[in-house]
This record gives structure tokens, C-alpha cells and sequence, in this order.
């Protein structure tokens, strides 16, 4: 059911149920920020609170809330969300804890949050166990603490599932303007993702950041993702936790690849959502979003006044998706003119000080540079501390570099290369200049390649493949798991199942050299139970006399591989199907060379997932030798999605483990299905 937020973010009237100091401090709050509606507190003990006259209880009140702050015991917040629904309230913030999230300590805590839902209906709360959040915009808070915002007329939304962070990122002193701080707490009714959506309608909001524990309602968080992506406000997470349930439970080297966190990442690239990897990131990077928007493209020139700033901003760019594309003719002639004979021209670009100082030298220095093929410009400077020193000499690169915006058109980046180097003041008066102040070098780095990501970015081609419940679960056998692949398409080599008994007879009808594999055991590499190039019915008879199994798989042996892959599908509840690519054999642990897709994936999608693998090259013929067979290849892949959809509603894993790449083929040398289905 889709809820109005409408009245609760962006109230005019705020009633607060309790009389405690985080009650108090709501008022206060409202107080300091310039709420311009009404505040009514709602306590029956006393006849003001925070300064205002109180109610002694909802029903008095002289109309029904927008925006309620119930700030009481448990119990009291289910009886008080039930008289707010019944009157028409626009919605509620419930602060009290003792609900689902402390099931395992009060025993009764998920029967009281059903209590609550039920009380609701369909008026929106958002908790319990939350601190609720700030409207910067508009002045209304429904915050029980101190924070460090001010009132802005526009800015981005953050949402954190955790409510000391959320008081943390109020505290930054980047320069970011913040439109809204929300938390989520117990998402009992309405989720981290149906927040955003309705703090993104906001004309006022230009780009959103979330800090995620755990995703939730995944239909709800593909629709944010795509409304972000009609508004054009770019999604900004820093995705917490590394679970290890998935690899405690995994049968299959692909498990232990994918996780929780590579089905998180998997997730947020399809979504078009960039993934930073700390909150001071996550401040840069919507910064520069707030200001610039999703970049054209990854390249950047960077400029600076000194070859160490140059070496730290060219050394900082190895490794990520970002370059520095080399002068053109008209740029070296423009810096030439600007900056004499004695500066080496090169980007990154140290320009030396010979112009310090002289801004419209600096200017035609810094337009040059910016005209290029680039999507952003870097101007390197570190700002003295004023407390000791005076800045005032540096107030040139402020002139100089946004006159070089006005003339281009360009962004240009003031960057520290030290955090502390550029204060809030600093910040904002760069901001006023018309460029972006971000602080640190590789978080600068980290925002400028997320924000080429998301330029880059196109719509998914279909919704994400939901997974069933885990159930029950039987792993197939081999011959079982490649019949089944081989029902969708994959090629499998040609074999014979027989019991021991047989095996002997059963060899003179296979064309030899053969394979044998034991049954029975999950890795048959580790356990002995895999012999090759078996050229004769002695030598099968005393490689299964090593195995000692109970059956065997006597299976064609493929020649001519030019690499081996691992193409494997784990359910991952949490992020839906997360399909992975990786070298395989034996490999698979030594390289740790894999890519994460979430199904379904188009043929382009596993062509680039491919090409980003480091065994790349093998596929495409390393050093001279046969390249592998990519349509064959993609159609394996194609086969073990085809058959995940079909069977989506129990399929816990598949695996191919070894995919056997050959100049013609792509061959399913061992195959591994985990499944509920009891065919």
C-alpha cells in the first residue's frame, strides 16, 4: 500500500506526545530552526512544555497533526498512533524501542509492532526505535537531539537506518547543504525506500544519500531507484555489512564469491545507485552531485602549483576508472601563452607560481586547461588555517577559477589534499564562486569516478528476478544438475552414469580417453575423486578403485581449452539471483578474479562482465594463441539463467565449475544444483 508522506516531512502543524527532555527537545528544535506552523505539546501532567501550553491529550488538540513526535513508552505509542489514525493525523515518528528489534530480550517485541501496524492503518509512521528526522527546508524537525544543519533553500536528502550517524552527518563541515536528515529505525511500516521516494518529490532536493544496513522491500527500492532516475536526482549508499550466512551455508564455490556484499554491489550498479565505501565519501560525492550532476564522462583535467600536488593527483587516479587525457594543440598553446617558456605542459598539470596571484593569467590558465575533452576540471589548493596565518593571497584562485567556469561552461573542483584544509567558510565562499570544494584527494577522486558512473548509467532492461523462500533443499548429482542445464541449452559432455558394479562394461562403450568422477562427494577435485585422460578400461578400473564411490559419471574428455571459467547463480534474499562470473577450476580461490550481476542479464550485460574479469585476455586469444568461443560462452551463461527463471520459486544455487572454453565450445565439464524442487 502506497502512503502519503506528504503531511508528515513537510508539516505545518507538529504535535509532540510526551513530556521527557528528548520531547522538550523537539520543541526546542522547531524553536531554533524558524518553524513557522504550530507546535502542540501533548502531556497531561503539566501545562507547558518547552514554553508552550500543553494539551492533556490528542484529542484536544484544535485540529489533526500533520507531523506527530511521539516520544512515550511502548505501550502509550500503540494507543496514541491508534487516536492520531482515527482523527486524520498526517503521520507519526514513533521514538520508543522495545519492538521487533528486541524480539530476542523482551520476548514479545514483534507482537507489539504488529500492535502498532495495526493501530496505524493507513497513516504513515515512520520506526519505531528512530529519532525521526530534520525538514531543513522548511524548519520542522522531528528530532529529539542537538544536530549541526541550518536552514537551506535547497540540498540533498540523507536517510540512515542509524540514528547516531544520522547526528554525525549533521555535523560535517564540507559545505554540503542538507535539505533532509531521516531515519528509518525498525522500518515497520514504511521503509527506507518509500522515504526516499517521497523526500526526492521535493522540487527542492537534488540528489539523495543512504546509508543502508539492509536493503528490505526490494520491489520498493527498484521503484526509488527508477523515480530517481525520471527526476533525474542521482542515488548516492554507503552499503554497510559483510554477512558471512550465505558462506556458511554454501555448498558451491560461488557463494563463498558472491555474499551479501557482492550481491549488494551487483545491486546498486544494475539500479544505476553509486556505492561509496565511507561516510566522508558519501559527503563528497553528493556534493559534487548536489552541484554538478552525473558526469559526461570519466575524464579530468587536474591543475595545481606544485609537482607534488600533480604526482598525488596522477598516483591517486591508478586503479579507478578515471584519466587524464593528454593536452591538445589549442590547450598548449593557450597554457603556453599564459604560464612562458619554463612550465612543463602536461595533465596533470603543475603550473608552477610564476603566475600566482596574477588572475587573469590564472584565469586563461585555468580555461585552457578546461577546454579540453574533460568532464570536470581539478584545481588543487590547500587553504592556511586563519586561526594563524591570513588566506588572503589566495583569493586568486577563487577569482581565477570560477571565471574559468563561466567561460567554459565546465566544472572545476577545488580540492584539498588535506581535509582540514579547506574549512566550511572556505567551502561555502568556493561555493558562491560557482565551483565545487572537495576535501581529500582520493574521496575527491572517489566522487568524480561515481559521479561518471552514474552518467554512464541506462535503465535496466527488465525488473530484478525475485527469489522464493529457502525451504527445504536437496542437492542434485552431477548428472542430474547437467541434465537439467542441458534442458536450457548448455553444452554438456557426453557421459554415462553407472554403478560400480558396472563400470568395467560400461567403459567399452565410451570413446576413450574418458574422465571419471566419483558420486557423492560437493568438491570431487579436493577429495580425489576426478582422474583425466583415462585411456583404457584398466586405467578407469583402478582410478575408481582410488574413488572407492558407490557410482560413477564416465564422461567424454574435452580437449583444447583455452581457459576455464566459472559461471555460478546464488539466491541471495536479501539483493534477488546474483549470478557470477569467475575464473574457474581450480583457480577459483588462487585469483579471486570474479564480476557479480543481479538476473536477469542481458547479453551485452555478461559480454562486460566478461571483459572485466583479469583471465580476460585468455578468452580473447593471449600471446598468439586460438581465442574461446564467446557465443558459446555466452550461451552457457544464458542456459543457467534460463534455467534459474524456470524455477526461481525454490532454486537455492547453481554452478558450473569448471566451464570448459574451447575455440568452438563452452563446455559444462562439472555442474552443481541446489534446489527445493523434489523432481
Amino acid at each position: 500500500m502506497k502512503r502519503d508522506l506528504s503531511r508528515l516531512i513537510r508539516p505545518t502543524s507538529i504535535a509532540v506526545v510526551g513530556g521527557g527532555v528528548w520531547c522538550a527537545s523537539v520543541i526546542e528544535q522547531c524553536r531554533r530552526m524558524g518553524f513557522a506552523g504550530e507546535v502542540w505539546p501533548v502531556y497531561p501532567k503539566r501545562a507547558e512544555l518547552g514554553g508552550l501550553p500543553a494539551f492533556a491529550s490528542i484529542e484536544d488538540l484544535p485540529a489533526a497533526p500533520d507531523a506527530t513526535f511521539i516520544g512515550v513508552n511502548r505501550s502509550a505509542t500503540i494507543d496514541t498512533v491508534k487516536s492520531l489514525a482515527t482523527m486524520g493525523a498526517g503521520g507519526a515518528v514513533c521514538f520508543a524501542s522495545g519492538f521487533r528489534e528486541a524480539q530476542a530480550e523482551t520476548g514479545d517485541g514483534g507482537a507489539m509492532q504488529d500492535r502498532l501496524l495495526d493501530a496505524a492503518g493507513a497513516m504513515p509512521i515512520i520506526g519505531p526505535n528512530c529519532y525521526g528526522f530534520i525538514n531543513y527546508l522548511d524548519g520542522a524537525l522531528l528530532w529529539p537531539d542537538q544536530h549541526g544543519g541550518q536552514r537551506c533553500a535547497r540540498g540533498v536528502a540523507l536517510i540512515t537506518q542509524s540514528s547516531n550517524i544520522a547526528i554525525n552527518l549533521t555535523m560535517q563541515a564540507r559545505g554540503l547543504p542538507l535539505a533532509y536528515v531521516a531515519t528509518a529505525g525498525n522500518q515497520a511500516q514504511t521503509g527506507l525506500a518509500e522515504i526516499g521516494a517521497a523526500l526526492l518529490e521535493d522540487s527542492r532536493v537534488t540528489a539523495l544519500g543512504l546509508h543502508i544496513e539492509g536493503i528490505g522491500d526490494l520491489r520498493a527500492f527498484e521503484a526509488l531507484a527508477a523515480r530517481a532516475r525520471t527526476l533525474g536526482k542521482p542515488i548516492v549508499a554507503l552499503k554497510a555489512g559483510k554477512s558471512e550466512r550465505a558462506r556458511a551455508a554454501a555448498v558451491s564455490h560461488t557463494a563463498s564469491l558472491a555474499g551479501s556484499d557482492a550481491g549488494a554491489r551487483a545491486l546498486l550498479a544494475r539500479l544505476g545507485v553509486a556505492q561509496v565505501a565511507s561516510l566522508p565519501a558519501l559527503v563528497e560525492t553528493l556534493k559534487l552531485l548536489h552541484q554538478a550532476g552525473p558526469l559526461a564522462s570519466s575524464r579530468i583535467v587536474s591543475m595545481s602549483c606544485s609537482g607534488g600536488e600533480a604526482s598525488l593527483m596522477a598516483d591517486a587516479a591508478e586503479g579507478r576508472g578515471i584519466s587524464y587525457p593528454a593536452l591538445n594543440a589549442v590547450q598548449t598553446g593557450a597554457l603556453r601563452a599564459a604560464l612562458g617558456p619554463m612550465v612543463a605542459l602536461a595533465n596533470p598539470l603543475d603550473y608552477h607560481t610564476f603566475i600566482w596571484d596574477d588572475v587573469p593569467r590564472m584565469t586563461e590558465a585555468f580555461t585552457a586547461s578546461l577546454s579540453g575533452d574533460v568532464a570536470i576540471g581539478c584545481l588543487v589548493v590547500d587553504y592556511p588555517r586563519t586561526d594563524r596565518c591570513s588566506d588572503a593571497a589566495w583569493d586568486c584562485t577563487l577569482a581565477a577559477g570560477g571565471a574559468a567556469v563561466r567561460a567554459t561552461g565546465k566544472p572545476l573542483a577545488i580540492v584539498a589534499s588535506l581535509p582540514e584544509n579547506l574549512s566550511e567558510r572556505m567551502a561555502e565562499r568556493i561555493i558562491a564562486a560557482g565551483m565545487i570544494p572537495l576535501l581529500g584527494i582520493d574521496d575527491a577522486l572517489t566522487a568524480i569516478e561515481a559521479a561518471a558512473d552514474l552518467g554512464r548509467h541506462s535503465a535496466p532492461d527488465a525488473p530484478i528476478l525475485l527469489p522464493g523462500d529457502e525451504g527445504d533443499t536437496r542437492i542434485l548429482s552431477e548428472a542430474e544438475s547437467k541434465a537439467a542445464l542441458a534442458a536450457f541449452g548448455a553444452d554438456v559432455p557426453q557421459a554415462l552414469r553407472v554403478e560400480a558394479a558396472d563400470l568395467v562394461a560400461a567403459s567399452a562403450r565410451m570413446a576413450l580417453p574418458a574422465v571419471l568422477k566419483g558420486e557423492g562427494f560437493a568438491h570431487k577435485t579436493e577429495a580425489g575423486a576426478v582422474a583425466l585422460n583415462l585411456a583404457s578400461s584398466e586405467a578407469i578400473a583402478a582410478a575408481a578403485g582410488r574413488m572407492n564411490a558407490p557410482a560413477y559419471l564416465l564422461e567424454e574428455m574435452i580437449t583444447g581449452g583455452v581457459a576455464e571459467l566459472l559461471v555460478g547463480v546464488v539466491r541471495d534474499p536479501a539483493h534477488g539471483f546474483v549470478l557470477t562470473l569467475a575464473a574457474g577450476g581450480t583457480l577459483t580461490e588462487i585469483m579471486q578474479d570474479s564480476a557479480s550481476l543481479i538476473l536477469p542479464v542481458s547479453e551485452a550485460d555478461i559480454t562486460a562482465a566478461l571483459d572485466s574479469l583479469r583471465i580476460a585476455p585468455l578468452l580473447d586469444g593471449y600471446r598468439g594463441q586460438p581465442a574461446a568461443q564467446r557465443d558459446a560462452i555466452v550461451a552457457a551463461v544464458r542456459a543457467v539463467q534460463g534455467y534459474v527463471i524456470e524455477n526461481a520459486a525454490h532454486v537455492q544455487e547453481v554452478e558450473i565449475n569448471p566451464l570448459i572454453c574451447t575455440p568452438t565450445r563452452a563446455v559444462v565439464a562439472d555442474a552443481l544444483i541446489r534446489t527445493g524442487d523434489t523432481v
